[in-house]
């Protein structure tokens, strides 16, 4: 029997529009497409065996991330931020995320809990940088898993999505003893959240980012001066 995606074309063309922005989006959160990489229709078709249908589908859905932004007939490319806009997108998180995590605390099992003293672990004996902010993004977001605003959700995401880069920029530039600061501050986060105290978790959760945001605007040669 043929399968009901292949009797049906736009719901193939929406099977592979996911995937090729998932395969894109992994691309450009392991900086393998850096902000200013333009992203060409006829080649990333050609490059995926594709046409170039679902390819434009998901660059739209890749915008929608905040992965990708589109010109007038210039086509889409990886954004560039200048330091202001980081400073502002990292502002932001520090006053949306406690809201996120305190919508979520209630509604995290057990599971979620061994999940994060897992990733935890694996963090405190992490020393390759694209693997640490795997985990680092991984850990946020499962602090974030109960939280029942789908909307809220996206817009934390999309936040984390546009900074990506630059925190990948810094993380090669920290000094190494950094990481026990960022070690210290997950565990206050994780007692917080194991204890389901949205006061405490709200404390150390903006601090965390605060100190981030002021230790990566430090470095204002990771930025451009204008778009």
């Amino acid at each position: 029997m043929t399968p009901a995606h292949a009797r049906d074309p736009h719901r193939s063309d929406s099977v592979r529009s996911q995937r090729i922005a998932g395969i894109l989006r992994d691309e450009i959160l392991a900086g393998e497409l850096p902000p200013g990489t333009w992203l060409r229709q006829d080649e990333l078709a050609a490059r995926l065996g594709t046409s170039r249908i679902p390819v434009r589908e998901a660059l739209r859905i890749l915008e929608s991330d905040g992965l990708t932004e589109s010109f007038p007939n210039r086509g889409s490319r990886v954004p560039i931020l200048s330091l202001e806009e980081v400073n502002t997108y990292y502002r932001m998180r520090e006053r949306l995320e406690p809201l996120t995590l305190n919508e979520s605390l209630p509604h995290l099992t057990d599971h979620h809990l061994d999940r994060l003293e897992h990733i935890q672990e694996e963090i405190e004996t992490q020393s390759d940088v694209n693997r640490f902010l795997h985990l680092d993004r991984d850990f946020h977001m499962t602090t974030y898993a109960g939280c029942p605003s789908d909307h809220l959700l996206a817009i934390t995401e999309r936040l984390w999505n546009s900074t990506q880069h630059y925190r990948r920029a810094f993380m090669v530039l920290a000094d190494p003893g950094r990481a026990t600061i960022v070690n210290a501050e997950h565990r206050l986060i994780l007692d917080a959240v194991r204890r389901c105290d949205p006061e405490d978790g709200e404390r150390y959760l903006v601090g965390h980012i605060r100190r981030t945001r002021v230790e990566l605007t430090a470095h204002p040669e990771l930025f451009v001066k204008e778009r």
